[in-house]
């Protein structure tokens, strides 16, 4: 079982943002974690941004919904939101990120996005979800995922997001789905060529039945799956036609991680994604050195104030 006691959630104060609050609440409920509410300001007042804050806390989530649950809200000003992020999760030492990530038009793509730079980058996992997607949260704000794919190529990074993956079946009751992507074939080549990805796909089959403990079997629907062509492609394809609520995926690794012109496998996953998205990551303890900004110079936290 994971263990999660402070989890952080971006938002800007924007419609769409509520639903990643929704989500981390929900967490924080199930794990009885400490939520910490982050905005990032840009020179603005910060007793204006955290009226603004509470006003919009309030539109996604009722007073009731806060009752009992541990909550804060922090106001910091940041010129690059992505990076004080990632420094508040870490001096926080919070174990799970919740964050939204916006549909972005092709062109665009090739910026990135704040989503996609914390899930790089963080200390800790991160889960990232779009307004338009398959939800696995109910209005009463209770987590019930009933299928969950994880991506898994044999790294350390994956067998990662195999722990979270399992730790969630088991919590949910939910099925635990196990996907591996083997390279395409060359259709150019001979047939006779094609004898050795037979090989790779049964010997592939065969290590992801090893990599399920035992005794998972007997709490679990486990279905595992192996396939051929691009990693992201594959993925996608499994999580729409099986109908999955969330995607676990490795931050790095053979396949699954590694960089190319347009983004990684990861990055395309999270944009494109038709449920919400868990970047496992392991967590660094480390606290940086960065000099922490006085509440003089624009900090405000606001904590049960709506719950009291």
């Amino acid at each position: 079982m994971i263990n999660i006691e402070r989890i952080l959630c971006p938002t800007d104060l924007s419609p769409y943002s509520g639903n990643a609050v929704r989500y981390a609440l929900a967490l924080a409920r199930a794990h009885e974690a400490e939520l910490i509410l982050l905005h990032c300001t840009n020179g603005t007042d910060a007793e204006v941004e955290l009226g603004l804050l509470e006003t919009s806390l309030l539109e996604h989530v009722s007073p009731a919904d806060l009752k009992g649950v541990r909550w804060r809200v922090v106001v910091a000003p940041a010129a690059e939101i992505d990076e004080e992020i990632m420094r508040r999760a870490q001096t926080e030492r919070v174990d799970l990120i919740v964050m939204r990530s916006r549909r972005r038009p092709h062109r665009a793509a090739l910026l990135g996005s704040t989503a996609e730079s914390v899930s790089r980058s963080a200390p800790c996992p991160v889960l990232v979800m779009h307004n338009d997607e398959r939800e696995f949260i109910s209005e009463e704000l209770k987590l019930h995922p009933k299928r969950v794919l994880v991506a898994y190529d044999f790294s350390d990074y994956s067998e990662l997001a195999l722990k979270y993956g399992l730790s969630i079946a088991q919590e949910h009751e939910a099925e635990l789905h196990l996907l591996h992507v083997l390279p395409p074939r060359l259709v150019n080549e001979p047939e006779i060529a094609w004898y050795p990805f037979k090989s790779a796909y049964h010997t592939a089959a065969r290590r992801l039945q090893r990599v399920i403990p035992p005794d998972v079997h007997l709490w679990c629907s486990v279905t595992t799956a192996v396939s051929e062509g691009n990693p992201y492609r594959e993925i996608l394809n499994y999580a729409e036609k099986n109908e999955i609520d969330l995607i676990g995926v490795g931050a790095h690794g053979a396949g699954f991680g590694m960089r190319a012109l347009f983004g990684s496998n990861v990055d395309r996953v999270l944009r494109q994604a038709p449920c919400p998205v868990l970047v496992a990551r392991p967590l660094r303890l480390k606290v940086l050195t960065t000099p922490e900004v006085k509440l003089s110079q624009g900090h405000r936290v606001l904590g049960d104030k709506l719950s009291a």
